[in-house]
């Protein structure tokens, strides 16, 4: 049948299940600041980028698969790829790899992103192909890079473009370091989790660039200054990804709280300046600033890189609370 090729039955339901996704996606609210994001939601089959993915189950994960010889399994497995959720698509000895975000988070950031007509992107992180595919819808394949250290993961997410009829540049290399003989890039989104800005991206990028990327739990938006400077705040969503992967440093791992409030410790924003200043900040400390500062959002978190240099601040990158990030 091929990845391309649904049973006759399911060409409805793969439209309603997509018409549905969009409704879903337009009452968040996740694209009011560029509803043109709606079009390219409408006209892209999230089910080409995801002929097979795993769930969760007690003790590991299941396979969907769109060629189950099982048709309630198909069915199953259409629904569940126009669901507004995550979905899991590389797993190796129990850990994930990589996944297809989910919807209502990828049209938040792809409107935060905030290209305009003629921008060129950098994606970091390829996944399923299926970002790239909706940014090569609204801005034309030529305008539009994807890159992934893995080898596999390239040449599926290629594949999978292809079969949406998209040709954008898919590059397999260490996303930390870019894709210099494509830039200069106007936009670079990342949809891994950074531990902190990989400096080779800076000179890629023109002045006025826009960074998005995930960092400790947050979404990170920098504008370029030039090509040693770049500040910006997060924004008040969370977000969790996959780490990125190659010439990057380790992600920190969360120390032990023991001796700190519950109401602390279960808190979504302590946990998020946590993560920020895992490695450099004693936890107590962390939960001085943060009761001291009335739990502050992720809003009056940001990032500086000047030089060699990246820090983390709460409110004023030149105030009193700021930690250095790798």
């Amino acid at each position: 049948m091929g990845a391309h090729a649904l049973d006759p039955g399911l060409d409805d339901l793969a439209t309603s299940a997509r018409a549905a996704l969009v409704r879903e996606i337009d009452a968040s609210g996740a694209w009011g600041g560029d509803p043109r994001w709606r079009e390219a939601f409408e006209a892209v089959p999230r089910h080409l980028f995801v002929p097979y993915y795993y769930v969760g189950v007690l003790g590991g994960y299941e396979r969907m698969w769109g060629e189950d010889p099982d048709p309630r399994r198909r069915e199953r497995w259409l629904r569940g790829a126009y669901a507004d959720a995550p979905l899991a698509t590389r797993v190796r000895d129990g850990e994930l790899l990589s996944s297809s975000s989910q919807p209502s988070l990828m049209a938040k950031m792809l409107t935060e992103l905030a290209v305009r007509d003629g921008d060129a992107v950098l994606e970091i992180g390829a996944g399923t192909g299926y970002n790239a595919a909706l940014l090569a819808h609204r801005l034309g394949d030529g305008l539009v890079t994807t890159v992934d250290l893995d080898p596999e993961i390239t040449a599926s997410a290629r594949r999978h473009l292809a079969l949406a009829g998209h040709h954008p540049a898919v590059v397999t290399g260490d996303g930390a370091r870019g894709v210099p003989e494509h830039a200069p890039f106007d936009r670079i989104i990342a949809t891994c989790t950074l531990t902190s800005v990989p400096r080779a991206w800076l000179p890629q990028c023109r002045p006025g660039a826009r960074i998005l990327a995930p960092l400790a739990t947050g979404l990170i938006a920098l504008r370029v200054r030039d090509a040693g400077h770049a500040e910006g705040r997060f924004l008040h969503t969370p977000a969790f990804f996959v780490p990125l992967r190659g010439d990057t440093p380790p992600e920190p791992e969360l120390p032990e709280l023991g001796g700190l409030p519950r109401r602390a410790t279960s808190d979504d924003l302590f946990r998020f300046l946590l993560t920020l200043t895992a490695g450099r900040v004693d936890p107590h400390e962390a939960y001085a600033v943060w009761e001291r500062e009335e739990a502050p959002s992720r809003e009056r978190y940001g990032v500086t890189v000047s030089g060699a240099d990246a820090w983390a601040w709460l409110d004023d990158p030149e105030g009193p609370y700021t930690w250095p990030l790798a």
